[in-house]
């Protein structure tokens, strides 16, 4: 069931209602606990129309409030809205909000690589991330995985956290459509996915076959390593690698565009 409640005006920054809210930028090093943030109309739509993910609270610039009216109209009971002036909103997160909309999203108990891939359809596609610390590579991946309908993300516990806000925004909300896991070693989340049956390969710009020739069949899974030191060597040893064909002297892309590359190419 939907409400209409109008917004809970908010004319202090110290209000501790909104609490969870204050110096985000800060609290994206710190932590936030089971919370995470959620920055835009886009995404935020996104968030309340998958429910995949249960939001807490909203908040809103003052100006806003009547332009996202039929957003906060959708809004399920229980879910507080709070609205605040620019000047009160800025202070609150601690730098301009030019979005002038957050939300704060509860993470949930988080699933595990064993059980999302229990529940892997047959031909499945997934993919494995190992050490991208750059949150606007993790979102871009994302954003190409959900593109390219994939059935899950595996992400070792060397990269970077998913749900900062960077990487939801960055991938267009994509990190909260396409299910993933997160812990563990890459070698750990291989051996996951061999044991499902899954064919996994290995990009890399030494790869011994090209991406060309690889056929889309059955279980699979693809690797992405961080840029610059790519996937360990010891996972590249026990697995097909792959490679992309440049010309010249150049022999590797930014991983987030290698993934768009390859999952097109191998999407069902």
């Amino acid at each position: 069931m939907h409400v209409s409640a109008a917004p809970i005006f908010i004319d202090n920054s110290s209000d501790p209602r909104i609490e969870a809210y204050r110096d985000i930028r800060e609290r994206d090093l710190k932590g936030r606990g089971g919370r995470f943030v959620i920055e835009g109309e886009v995404v935020l739509r996104t968030a309340l129309q998958l429910g995949r993910f249960a939001i807490e609270s909203i908040l809103i610039a003052e100006n806003r409030t009547e332009p996202l009216a039929d957003l906060v109209a959708k809004v399920p009971a229980g879910i507080s809205v709070y609205s605040a002036s620019r000047s009160v909103l800025d202070d609150i997160a601690g730098f301009p909000m030019h979005r002038g909309i957050l939300a704060m999203g509860l993470r949930g108990e988080g699933g595990t690589a064993e059980r999302l891939l229990a529940t892997a359809p047959e031909n499945a596609l997934f993919v494995g991330l190992s050490a991208i610390a750059n949150h606007d590579n993790m979102g871009g991946i994302f954003r190409n995985a959900a593109a390219f309908g994939l059935d899950g993300v595996l992400i070792d516990g060397t990269s970077c956290d998913p749900l900062y806000r960077k990487a939801i925004r960055v991938s267009a909300g994509a990190v909260l459509m396409t299910p993933f896991a997160q812990g563990g070693d890459i070698g750990t989340l291989c051996d996951a996915l061999l044991a499902a049956g899954f064919e996994v390969l290995a990009t890399s710009p030494a790869g011994k076959e090209r991406l060309a020739d690889i056929e889309p069949v059955g279980r699979q899974a693809v690797l992405f390593g961080a840029e610059g030191p790519g996937l360990p060597e010891h996972v590249l040893r026990r697995l097909r690698t792959i490679r992309i064909d440049m010309r010249g002297s150049f022999d590797s892309l930014n991983v987030a565009t290698t993934s768009g590359i390859v999952l097109h190419h191998l999407a069902r």
